[in-house]
């Protein structure tokens, strides 16, 4: 039992975190559902947490998400480390057995950040790493992927930073009907392709994965586009790739 009663402020800034922590992006409304906090109380919490980096505004209007700053609150093992985890041994037995490598991302913000890669267990890959590297939601397979499944209001406001990005692969979150049919037909399909304007001597097959009902992070498998065609591709891996973001699902639950 505590010698001295909690103090109030404090306790209802860790409500706070750990509701902003159970999504991308919250509104105001949503944060009052889950923490009984009155707005006006929320409002005063939100911006003391901005102003110390941990929060910031999303483009919508009423809407909050933390930062990267959040993780130096933690003593190291977030959701990254899991998920890597979970698929790492998944991945390499799928690339052994079709020899083409994979790679598994998890949304920043903006882009996916590739967190694990099966290239040095590849004999077929065209880079030397991808780890870290950023890739677009927009364009690149593996953030079609993500895109497609991630909540409403996540993907509304991905889709306006994105709208602001200067970053060429971004640029076709500004054709919202062309981005909305891609969106569409990917979440439709259960998979996305990478846009053949990027990169095309390659291409990306990718499929999200599911933490529970939410979709946590991504992973593709990539080929030389001069040996198979994107509908091959689709009729020979897309089944694996499934059952193998099934058996990372299931594994995250575990653990």
């Amino acid at each position: 039992m505590p010698s001295f009663p909690p103090v109030q402020a404090v306790v209802r800034t860790i409500e706070l975190l750990q509701a902003l922590n159970r999504q991308p992006v919250s509104t105001l409304d949503v944060l009052h559902k889950q923490t009984g906090i009155p707005k006006p109380s929320l409002i005063r919490l939100l911006e003391s947490l901005a102003s110390k980096g941990l929060v910031r505004h999303a483009p919508q209007y009423g809407a909050y998400y933390l930062t990267s700053l959040v993780n130096t609150l933690s003593s190291g093992y977030h959701s990254e480390p899991r998920i890597v985890e979970a698929a790492q041994p998944r991945l390499d037995a799928l690339t052994e057995a079709i020899k083409w490598p994979l790679a598994i991302a998890v949304f920043d913000t903006d882009a996916m950040v590739v967190r694990y890669s099966t290239i040095p267990h590849s004999p077929l890959s065209l880079l030397h790493s991808t780890i870290n590297m950023r890739l677009s939601l927009v364009s690149r397979a593996i953030g079609r992927a993500y895109l497609a499944f991630c909540e409403e209001d996540e993907r509304e406001t991905i889709l306006a930073l994105l709208r602001q990005s200067k970053n060429p692969e971004d640029q076709p979150a500004r054709d919202q009907e062309a981005v909305r049919g891609m969106i569409e037909l990917t979440h439709a399909q259960g998979y996305a392709l990478r846009d053949p304007a990027v990169r095309p001597v390659s291409g990306t097959l990718a499929v999200p994965v599911f933490d529970g009902k939410h979709v946590v992070a991504s992973f593709g498998m990539t080929w030389f586009a001069s040996t198979l065609t994107n509908e091959q591709v689709v009729e020979r891996y897309l089944e694996p790739l499934q059952e193998v973001s099934r058996g990372i699902s299931e594994d995250l639950a575990r653990l």
